[in-house]
């Protein structure tokens, strides 16, 4: 895969494990999931934020990828892999906050790994990509459990005192991606649009209006359909009852609950985990 210009700014990727050749980009690309780079043959140069950042063939790369990125510069034609994970996957993994809060600073972060590591992470990589594209349930539900593994290994050694990290300092972070940071953080608490505007210090009506026009939804919308992603990953893969997923997701009623997901995914949450829930 390359980057596609065409695509819509802040479109999601989803849960996404694939590979993909450098190309200089036209444009920052923009989406809000973190993104893991691993780059087992090439160096790359990202732009991000106006600061150039340049990642080592050999090592993986971590960054929310809100921030505005853009490879420049690139030394060889060599693939690459590119993980995406969205905000209702990574909630559930409890990775550590002092890890989370340096993303959320929009902080990039970067190891490179030894030799034997890096060839262990490439066909871990290459197998990952692979199994994605099968399409199968129970398959995706392990790459999940790796993928999760993979990311609190790298957030525990990016936090250890001594590693040989690269690091680019954190940009100014403007107001829809502290609104978005907010939300990402909080969007399983019962919070409603005047929290996030107090928490950014802005009338909620402003608010609104900028997280519109940059994500095309207003910020109401916009937390219930990551209530709503949270929930079908609960619904497929616990057996708790649906009333204590529904609140555990941040709805405040079962009945919000049920009308929210009927209308994003046109069955029930009940008709759903029937369908997807793994044995």
């Amino acid at each position: 895969m390359k980057f596609d210009e065409y695509r819509h700014d802040l479109k999601p990727y989803g849960l996404t494990c694939e590979l993909w050749r450098p190309s200089l980009m036209k444009r920052p690309d923009r989406h809000n999931e973190i993104e893991i780079n691993y780059l087992p043959e090439c160096s790359i140069t990202y732009l991000i934020h106006n600061r150039k950042f340049r990642v080592k063939k050999g090592s993986t790369m971590v960054f929310w990828a809100l921030m505005p990125h853009q490879i420049v510069e690139f030394d060889r034609d060599a693939p690459y892999y590119v993980i995406t994970v969205p905000f209702s996957i990574l909630h559930e993994w409890k990775l550590p906050k002092a890890f989370l809060d340096v993303l959320f600073k929009g902080e990039m972060q970067a190891i490179t790994h030894h030799f034997e590591d890096a060839e262990f992470d490439k066909k871990r990589f290459e197998k990952w990509t692979q199994e994605l594209e099968q399409e199968d349930e129970e398959i995706y539900a392990a790459c999940l459990l790796e993928f999760c593994a993979y990311l609190k290994r790298f957030a525990v050694k990016s936090l250890s005192a001594g590693q040989c990290l690269q690091k680019a300092s954190p940009p100014s972070i403007n107001l829809v991606e502290r609104i978005a940071m907010y939300i990402a953080s909080k969007f399983t608490d019962p919070i409603k649009v005047c929290d996030v505007a107090k928490e950014v210090g802005v009338h909620p009506d402003y608010a609104n209006t900028i997280f519109k026009k940059a994500f095309n939804c207003t910020i109401s919308n916009y937390i219930m359909e990551q209530r709503v992603l949270y929930a079908q990953r609960k619904l497929a893969f616990s057996t708790e009852s649906i009333t204590s997923l529904a609140y555990q997701s941040g709805f405040n009623s079962i009945s919000r609950f049920n009308a929210a997901f009927k209308k994003k995914n046109i069955m029930t949450p009940r008709e759903y985990r029937k369908k997807h829930l793994l044995a």
